[in-house]
């Protein structure tokens, strides 16, 4: 077992391997994309997704992995051949079942080691950890020099610049620059896919999640209080967001007209009416491509 990530391995050599990765500075990148790897034998199972050597013929996805590439399939198939036996929800994997079943139990059996809170997946877990109580960012784009925690959100940052679109519609000739795009593209003009459908107010949705958030709308329970009024919310988040109401500090500003604003999706919203009336010539619009949220002092 790894002390400092609480990670347990099947053979002493591989704990070495990976408290190894864990302490040293060099990296392995990939020369087709921005992600980095602490050794070779990642880099090199993350090759064959830029070789197509395992490529879905239903949409093109490219897997590390035959294994990766069968399980894939299934989302294509609707195959689901794992059950829960209490509640009888299907699973395309047998990791999800597991996962799911925890919804039951209450199981959380992952612990961070520095704030004893507990987590239901060991996903989950690192991801606190990560953005929580890490402050490494070895990520960086070179094209801005910002600096990222996740290879992932670093490959997400770097379409900003190139304006890549990666994600193709197989009925039609519109490209996307988001996967969620795509989704409800097929959704709406295709008819390919599944609704997620609230059974409340009977609004439709293209993921789980979001079904998920809206439908704490309709609950009853709201237990997050505002101090300064009496609106209750049912997530923290939620709360959170409205105190910006009851605040005076503006700790977003916009690069093109430098004006401030409390919260990021207001300079997002305004940042697109400032751009059209600049005409796209401001010289920050070909450089970054988005508002600069600069948080002020």
């Amino acid at each position: 077992m790894c002390t400092e990530r609480d990670k347990r391995f099947t053979a002493k050599s591989v704990l070495s391997g990976h408290r190894k990765s864990r302490t040293e500075d060099d990296w392995y990148s990939c020369t087709q994309c921005e992600k980095c790897f602490h050794n070779p034998n990642s880099l090199w199972s993350h090759m064959n997704v830029h070789s197509s050597k395992y490529k879905c013929s239903e949409c093109g996805k490219c897997f590390q992995r035959n294994r990766s590439l069968m399980i894939h399939k299934r989302c294509h198939s609707g195959e689901k051949p794992f059950e829960c036996n209490v509640c009888g929800k299907r699973f395309s994997q047998s990791p999800n079942l597991a996962v799911h079943s925890r919804i039951h139990s209450g199981e959380k059996p992952y612990k961070c080691s520095l704030c004893d809170k507990h987590f239901s997946q060991s996903s989950h877990l690192q991801s606190h950890k990560r953005h929580v109580h890490n402050n490494r960012k070895p990520y960086q784009c070179r094209l801005c020099g910002k600096l990222f925690k996740v290879s992932d959100t670093l490959k997400f940052h770097v379409r900003i610049h190139t304006d890549a679109k990666p994600y193709s519609c197989r009925h039609c000739s519109d490209i996307f620059r988001w996967h969620g795009q795509l989704k409800r593209h097929l959704l709406k003009l295709h008819n390919e896919g599944t609704w997620f459908t609230c059974d409340g107010c009977q609004k439709k949705f293209i993921s789980r999640r979001d079904l998920k958030w809206h439908s704490y709308q309709h609950g009853d329970v709201k237990p997050y209080v505002c101090s300064q009024c009496p609106k209750r919310f049912c997530t923290a988040s939620a709360l959170k967001y409205h105190q910006l109401v009851h605040s005076d500090y503006k700790q977003y500003c916009c690069c093109l007209c430098s004006k401030y604003f409390r919260c990021k999706t207001s300079v997002v919203r305004h940042f697109e009416r400032c751009s059209i009336k600049l005409g796209g010539n401001h010289p920050f619009l070909s450089v970054i491509g988005e508002p600069k949220l600069i948080r002020a002092e």
